[in-house]
């Protein structure tokens, strides 16, 4: 997990990773090394409370309508994940977007 984080957030300007908040998951047993790629740090949502992790939980019920619980990653390819990674990108235009979709949002947010 760790590898592959490294991987995408080194892509990512510094004001898009102000920071993360993750559950208590074993996944991030080895968070300090991320920690330098975050101005604000690392924070972890205390057990049971996934209030604090909103956008996450968002986008696990968004996953889940391509992805149920419990599925096996390693049974679909990069290209596979990548499809469902499109459709969820370029889902319709929502008001909370300025009427843009996820990936004109993120593009207009990264641009300088």
């Amino acid at each position: 997990m760790r590898d592959a984080l490294i991987t995408v957030l080194s892509q990512l300007p510094k004001h898009a990773r102000r920071s993360l908040t993750w559950d208590q998951g074993s996944e991030m047993a080895r968070h300090h090394e991320l920690a330098p790629y975050f101005a604000d740090g690392i924070f972890f949502a205390r057990p049971g409370s996934p209030c604090q992790r909103g956008t996450n939980e968002n986008t696990n019920g968004l996953l889940r309508q391509y992805l149920p619980r419990r599925t096996n990653l390693s049974l679909y390819t990069v290209d596979d994940l990548r499809s469902i990674e499109h459709r969820l990108n370029n889902r319709p235009p929502r008001k909370p977007l300025s009427w843009q979709t996820p990936a004109q949002a993120f593009a207009a947010a990264l641009a300088p």
